[in-house]
């Protein structure tokens, strides 16, 4: 049986560990695919990538991306420092330290000279790269930054909205160097976008209605696991002409499979039907960011 201390140490490995290869996985994305196919990936390394190419157009030197990218990240790293969480801030400014100069440091490599194929996949692992990130409790800077404020303070999943933000930096970038680029960095960050959408479910929320026998346990279970709450409504059965009970209740997307879990262990007859929830109003409790 590990202590405290030894359960802290080994996220503290773990943690550190899934950073580390989203900044490789980030840096390695932004050396081949983006590079390959010069496009302007969106968020700060896009912006921080539209500020080196417009460096390249302006006086032909290509400043370094690190300093660039620590720069614009100041005022988002303050943001979440004061308002999400200390070494979720700590941690996500180790992913942009590493991300900025693994990226000063890796070569460059071309996987495809096929623009659209270099648009969809290098979309796909820069979505990979972002969700490790958010899996290890931290952020890529930046937009992400925004991104999980948004969604900390008002409560929505706020991905798309920042698409569209994106879009206005992809704007510029194709009024300064062409529209075909622009038009294929907006297919880079549309795949991004949607797969990350997929992959990171902690702001989404799904409706569970369980029809169980054992009602009292069930509602146990999930105020444990998830510290959310649950209404118990009476009904019965058409066909068996049974009294029944149903038990009510919202969760995050990505607490559904271990509830479903804990609900198969606690009643094995149980009915569960579970309804993805576009909205919602009301107190609904978010597992603080640390």
């Amino acid at each position: 049986m590990r202590t405290k201390e030894e359960n802290a140490m080994l996220n503290t490995v773990k943690r550190t560990a899934m950073i580390v290869a989203a900044a490789v996985l980030m840096a390695v994305n932004l050396k081949t695919f983006v590079r390959t196919g010069g496009l302007i990936p969106g968020g700060f390394n896009g912006l921080t990538r539209l500020l080196q190419e417009i460096s390249v157009m302006l006086w032909g030197v290509e400043p370094p991306f690190t300093p660039i990218n620590l720069a614009l990240n100041a005022v988002p790293i303050f943001i979440s420092f004061k308002f999400i969480g200390r070494k979720f801030t700590l941690y996500s400014c180790l992913m942009i330290f590493l991300g900025g100069m693994l990226t000063d440091i890796i070569p460059s490599y071309t996987v495809t000279t096929d623009t659209l194929l270099v648009a969809v996949f290098g979309g796909l692992l820069n979505a990979v790269a972002i969700a490790v990130c958010l899996m290890a409790n931290a952020t890529s800077g930046g937009t992400d930054f925004i991104a999980i404020f948004l969604s900390e303070k008002f409560d929505i999943d706020s991905w798309n909205y920042i698409f569209c933000g994106n879009v206005v930096i992809l704007v510029i970038a194709g009024a300064l160097f062409g529209w075909e680029k622009a038009l294929y960095s907006i297919i880079f960050q549309f795949t991004c976008t949607q797969v990350l959408h997929t992959l990171h479910r902690r702001y989404q929320k799904q409706t569970l209605l369980i029809i169980t026998q054992k009602p009292d346990e069930i509602y146990e279970a999930i105020k444990e696991m998830t510290n959310h709450d649950a209404t118990l409504i009476k009904g019965e059965g058409c066909y068996m002409k049974k009294e029944c009970n149903i038990l009510y209740s919202v969760v995050g997307r990505d607490e559904v499979r271990k509830v479903l879990n804990r609900v198969k262990e606690t009643d094995p007859g149980a009915f569960v039907n579970m309804i993805r929830t576009e909205s919602l109003s009301g107190r609904f409790y978010q597992r603080p960011n640390d």
